[in-house]
């Protein structure tokens, strides 16, 4: 079984870059609470963008790997939809909302997807999963409750992006230990 996961590890950095971004983004987010909704468009589109392309490389180097495909198909929406905020500066709050949602239900799925993957014990899954139902509930309650969601939106992104972050860290160093175990 450790064999299975040896491929994804070796290119455990790219995630651990991600995570650092992440908790960066959500820090930015959470300093800054009176940000206005043309920056938070900016720091979004910045951070999707970036994941994005880390996601990206992450995928080619996976190439031949069962989920290679996943992690690329992810990394794309996370380019086109950071490409998006920047051509598109000024979309309202709402359709930020729903830009938002649509990645994180994207990563949710795909984190589930990976986890279930491997067929491994659930243990070593665990933060996968604890990542996609993270992920899964951050774009319900962005769907299901936009207007508290747009009074509390700086708050509520930076808190995530910080967990996620803390959660892709973590995968990162196990997978590094993979490697080099």
């Amino acid at each position: 079984m450790e064999m299975m996961a040896r491929p994804v590890g070796r290119h455990w950095w790219a995630l651990l870059i991600r995570g650092i971004i992440a908790i960066l983004f959500g820090i930015a987010a959470l300093i800054w609470p009176g940000i206005t909704v043309i920056v938070l468009v900016s720091l979004f589109g910045a951070f999707a963008l970036v994941d994005g392309i880390f996601s990206v490389i992450a995928a080619i180097g996976e190439r031949g790997h069962n989920n290679w495909g996943w992690l690329l198909v992810g990394g794309l929406i996370g380019i086109i939809i950071g490409i998006i905020t920047f051509f598109w500066p000024g979309i309202t709050a709402l359709i930020l909302l729903d830009l938002i949602a649509i990645w994180a239900i994207l990563t949710g799925i795909f984190d589930f997807v990976v986890a279930f993957a491997y067929h491994q014990p659930a243990g070593r899954e665990i933060l996968l999963i604890i990542a996609g139902v993270l992920s899964l509930l951050f774009a319900a309650i962005l769907l299901f409750r936009p207007v508290a969601a747009a009074l509390g939106l700086v708050w509520v992104i930076g808190v995530y992006a910080i967990i996620l972050g803390i959660l892709w860290i973590i995968r990162a160093f196990r997978f590094r230990a993979l490697v080099h175990a």
